[in-house]
Protein backbone atom coordinates (compact mmCIF):
# COMPACT_ATOMS: atom_id res chain seq x y z
CA UNK A 1 0.00 0.00 0.00
CA UNK A 2 1.09 3.26 -0.39
CA UNK A 3 1.38 6.12 2.35
CA UNK A 4 0.20 8.55 -0.83
CA UNK A 5 -3.29 6.43 0.17
CA UNK A 6 -4.79 8.83 2.55
CA UNK A 7 -4.81 11.62 0.04
CA UNK A 8 -8.62 13.24 -0.27
CA UNK A 9 -9.64 12.46 -4.17
CA UNK A 10 -6.89 10.22 -4.67
CA UNK A 11 -6.58 6.48 -6.09
CA UNK A 12 -4.55 4.10 -5.13
CA UNK A 13 -3.69 0.37 -6.29
CA UNK A 14 -2.85 -1.80 -3.66
CA UNK A 15 -0.45 -4.86 -4.90
CA UNK A 16 0.30 -8.71 -4.35
CA UNK A 17 3.33 -9.50 -2.81
CA UNK A 18 4.49 -10.18 -6.85
CA UNK A 19 3.65 -6.61 -7.60
CA UNK A 20 0.06 -7.51 -9.14
CA UNK A 21 -2.90 -5.15 -8.63
CA UNK A 22 -5.12 -6.55 -6.29
CA UNK A 23 -7.68 -3.77 -5.19
CA UNK A 24 -8.27 -0.13 -5.36
CA UNK A 25 -8.87 2.67 -3.16
CA UNK A 26 -11.10 5.29 -4.64
CA UNK A 27 -11.11 8.18 -2.28
CA UNK A 28 -14.17 10.82 -3.03
CA UNK A 29 -13.23 14.21 -3.22
CA UNK A 30 -15.37 16.96 -2.15
CA UNK A 31 -16.78 15.55 0.80
CA UNK A 32 -18.17 16.48 3.75
CA UNK A 33 -16.47 14.13 5.68
CA UNK A 34 -13.55 11.61 4.38
CA UNK A 35 -14.66 8.62 2.08
CA UNK A 36 -13.02 5.79 0.68
CA UNK A 37 -14.37 2.92 -1.37
CA UNK A 38 -12.44 -0.39 -1.67
CA UNK A 39 -13.06 -2.15 -5.32
CA UNK A 40 -11.64 -5.06 -6.67
CA UNK A 41 -10.64 -5.50 -10.11
CA UNK A 42 -13.79 -5.75 -12.13
CA UNK A 43 -14.61 -2.22 -9.61
CA UNK A 44 -17.10 -3.83 -7.77
CA UNK A 45 -16.71 -2.25 -4.03
CA UNK A 46 -15.95 -4.43 -1.53
CA UNK A 47 -15.98 -1.80 1.80
CA UNK A 48 -17.21 1.33 2.10
CA UNK A 49 -15.08 3.34 4.07
CA UNK A 50 -16.18 6.75 5.70
CA UNK A 51 -15.45 8.92 8.85
CA UNK A 52 -19.24 9.11 11.12
CA UNK A 53 -19.81 12.59 11.12
CA UNK A 54 -21.64 13.18 14.61
CA UNK A 55 -19.69 11.17 17.21
CA UNK A 56 -17.84 12.08 20.44
CA UNK A 57 -15.02 10.62 19.67
CA UNK A 58 -13.07 10.30 15.64
CA UNK A 59 -14.94 7.27 14.49
CA UNK A 60 -14.42 5.28 11.43
CA UNK A 61 -17.49 3.53 9.75
CA UNK A 62 -17.07 0.07 6.71
CA UNK A 63 -19.63 -1.15 4.90
CA UNK A 64 -20.61 -3.70 2.87
CA UNK A 65 -23.27 -3.75 0.46
CA UNK A 66 -25.22 -1.21 2.49
CA UNK A 67 -25.00 -2.72 5.74
CA UNK A 68 -22.96 -2.36 8.38
CA UNK A 69 -19.70 -4.09 8.66
CA UNK A 70 -17.41 -2.46 11.44
CA UNK A 71 -17.44 0.75 13.89
CA UNK A 72 -13.34 1.95 14.33
CA UNK A 73 -12.52 4.57 17.56
CA UNK A 74 -9.33 4.63 19.39
CA UNK A 75 -9.78 2.58 22.46
CA UNK A 76 -10.81 4.22 25.75
CA UNK A 77 -8.65 4.64 28.74
CA UNK A 78 -5.93 2.90 27.16
CA UNK A 79 -2.12 3.75 28.25
CA UNK A 80 -1.37 3.20 24.22
CA UNK A 81 -2.02 5.94 22.38
CA UNK A 82 -1.79 3.44 19.70
CA UNK A 83 -4.31 0.96 20.80
CA UNK A 84 -7.64 0.71 19.00
CA UNK A 85 -11.05 -1.12 18.64
CA UNK A 86 -13.08 -2.32 15.71
CA UNK A 87 -16.37 -3.39 16.85
CA UNK A 88 -17.85 -5.65 14.67
CA UNK A 89 -21.49 -6.00 12.99
CA UNK A 90 -21.86 -9.44 14.50
CA UNK A 91 -20.75 -8.26 17.75
CA UNK A 92 -17.22 -9.71 18.22
CA UNK A 93 -14.49 -7.31 18.11
CA UNK A 94 -10.74 -6.55 16.74
CA UNK A 95 -7.91 -5.37 18.66
CA UNK A 96 -5.35 -3.19 16.82
CA UNK A 97 -2.65 -1.83 18.59
CA UNK A 98 1.57 -0.65 17.46
CA UNK A 99 3.15 2.17 15.85
CA UNK A 100 0.17 3.11 13.86
CA UNK A 101 2.24 6.33 12.34
CA UNK A 102 5.16 4.34 12.09
CA UNK A 103 3.25 1.68 9.73
CA UNK A 104 3.99 -0.98 12.36
CA UNK A 105 1.28 -2.60 14.22
CA UNK A 106 -0.94 -5.85 14.36
CA UNK A 107 -4.65 -6.79 14.34
CA UNK A 108 -6.16 -9.32 16.58
CA UNK A 109 -9.18 -11.33 17.35
CA UNK A 110 -9.57 -13.09 20.82
CA UNK A 111 -5.60 -12.45 21.30
CA UNK A 112 -4.45 -14.53 17.98
CA UNK A 113 -2.84 -12.51 15.47
CA UNK A 114 -4.83 -11.57 11.96
CA UNK A 115 -2.81 -9.36 10.36
CA UNK A 116 0.33 -7.90 10.26
CA UNK A 117 0.87 -4.33 9.08
CA UNK A 118 4.87 -3.37 8.33
CA UNK A 119 7.17 -0.64 6.35
CA UNK A 120 9.72 -2.84 7.49
CA UNK A 121 9.44 -5.25 4.68
CA UNK A 122 9.44 -2.69 1.70
CA UNK A 123 12.41 -0.62 0.63
CA UNK A 124 10.22 1.98 -0.75
CA UNK A 125 9.83 4.60 1.66
CA UNK A 126 6.10 5.44 0.69
CA UNK A 127 4.81 1.69 0.84
CA UNK A 128 4.25 -0.43 3.36
CA UNK A 129 3.01 -4.21 4.28
CA UNK A 130 -0.55 -5.38 5.09
CA UNK A 131 0.29 -9.32 5.80
CA UNK A 132 -2.63 -11.13 6.43
CA UNK A 133 -1.61 -14.29 8.43
CA UNK A 134 -5.07 -16.02 8.49
CA UNK A 135 -6.15 -18.24 5.94
CA UNK A 136 -9.74 -17.65 6.46
CA UNK A 137 -9.40 -13.96 7.52
CA UNK A 138 -11.41 -11.21 5.86
CA UNK A 139 -8.13 -9.28 3.42
CA UNK A 140 -10.68 -6.51 2.39
CA UNK A 141 -11.92 -5.92 6.07
CA UNK A 142 -8.62 -6.09 7.15
CA UNK A 143 -6.79 -3.59 4.59
CA UNK A 144 -9.92 -1.09 5.31
CA UNK A 145 -9.16 -1.28 9.01
CA UNK A 146 -5.57 -0.22 8.17
CA UNK A 147 -6.75 2.66 6.20
CA UNK A 148 -8.82 3.18 9.03
CA UNK A 149 -6.64 3.39 11.80
CA UNK A 150 -3.95 5.34 9.95
CA UNK A 151 -6.22 7.70 9.40
CA UNK A 152 -7.81 8.23 12.81
CA UNK A 153 -4.10 8.21 14.21
CA UNK A 154 -2.60 10.75 11.64
CA UNK A 155 -5.69 12.84 12.55
CA UNK A 156 -5.40 12.74 16.41
CA UNK A 157 -1.51 13.94 15.44
CA UNK A 158 -3.22 16.80 13.52
CA UNK A 159 -5.42 18.23 16.38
Amino acid sequence: MYDRLLGIGDDYWIEDERGTKVFLVDGKALRLRDTWELKDLQGRVLVDIHQKMLALRDTMVLQRGGEPLATIRRKRLSLLRNHYRVSLADGNELDVSGKILDREFAVEYEGELLAVISRRWLTVRDTYGVDVVREDADPALLIAVAVCVIHLAEKERED
